[in-house]
């Protein structure tokens, strides 16, 4: 006689244990034990498996009662049917075909009495021998599983977002997919995976771009700041500035404010109609703390000369 599985133990929590808490126990141990993890593994496929199984009775509130119900009538060897229990247990011989009536899992090709519905009528060829009236025997078909579309969320840097690109993702029922992401993504955006959910249901990726360091993101505009000395703000010229196609020349006028901004034409992100936006090129100007006494001396020299009014 075949033993109950503990579906308890296989997931590592307790009997009294939360749907939150059987949840994030499955999570952590089919992280575990993937095939993809574990690839030629077949003691960690075997788990990865039961932990399946063992998941998809125990977060169903009616098969987990019904399971827990068999467990114990199991357990004390009980021939008949336990009262106000909405199963007839005393039909399994072994646990798999409990487990798999439950899941729906059942061959239908030869049905038992206690699947067959009895419907009177009048026909004569319903008729069945060994009762007093005419039946229909209906058998029911197997309940197929609904289609069902479900969501994840995925948080890249800003530049992965931007140039797209090939992204393997790990979703929480335990696989690994490698999908291609368009270019230009931004925060909130719905990526759509075909037949990736649940029963040949849609897979929708909702997309978060992570701060960055030099960028932030105004629109479709992009805005930085810049450090500039004392003297490349008085006099002016070419500075590196990075941008998210790497360094760019930026021509800055003399006399440059700090706070002001210059504009980077079509050096922002993507537009939808394919243009992009501007860069924004805040100015920030940097008095160092400790200067060379040659530096000192030039700057006393200018203060002498200077003929600045305010």
């Amino acid at each position: 006689m075949q033993n109950v599985q503990n579906y308890y133990d296989i997931l590592g929590v307790s009997k009294n244990a939360s749907p939150d808490e059987i949840k994030q126990a499955f999570r952590r141990l089919a992280r575990r034990y993937h095939p993809d993890v574990n690839p030629g593994d077949k003691i960690a496929e075997e788990k990865f498996k039961n932990l399946n199984e063992a998941y998809e009775v125990l977060s169903d509130l009616n098969q987990r009662s019904q399971y827990d119900q068999f467990s114990r009538l199991w357990q004390k060897q009980n021939s008949g049917k336990k009262k106000g229990s909405s199963v007839d247990f005393t039909q399994f011989g072994e646990f798999n075909k409990f487990v798999d009536q439950l899941r729906n899992r059942r061959n239908t090709s030869e049905p038992s009495d206690n699947e067959r519905t009895r419907i009177p009528t009048n026909n004569p060829e319903a008729y069945r021998p060994g009762t007093t009236r005419r039946e229909k025997v209906v058998t029911p078909r197997p309940s197929r599983p609904l289609r069902r579309d479900i969501e994840a969320r995925l948080t890249l840097p800003l530049e992965k977002a931007y140039i797209g690109g090939r992204e393997r993702i790990r979703l929480e029922d335990g696989r690994s997919l490698e999908v291609e992401m368009p270019p230009a993504m931004v925060n909130g955006q719905k990526i759509r995976l075909k037949e990736q959910g649940v029963e040949g249901g849609d897979l929708y990726l909702i997309i978060t771009v992570e701060p960055h360091s030099l960028f932030e993101l105004q629109g479709n505009d992009l805005f930085c700041q810049i450090p500039l000395t004392p003297a490349e703000a008085i006099l002016g010229g070419a500075v590196e500035v990075p941008t998210l196609d790497g360094l760019v020349k930026m021509n800055v006028p003399s006399g440059v404010n700090s706070g002001q901004k210059l504009r980077l034409a079509n050096k922002g992100y993507p537009k939808e109609n394919g243009k992009r936006g501007d860069q924004l090129v805040e100015i920030i100007i940097v008095i160092p703390k400790n200067i060379t006494p040659e530096e000192r001396e030039l700057y006393e020299k200018i203060r002498k000369i200077e003929k600045f009014n305010q």
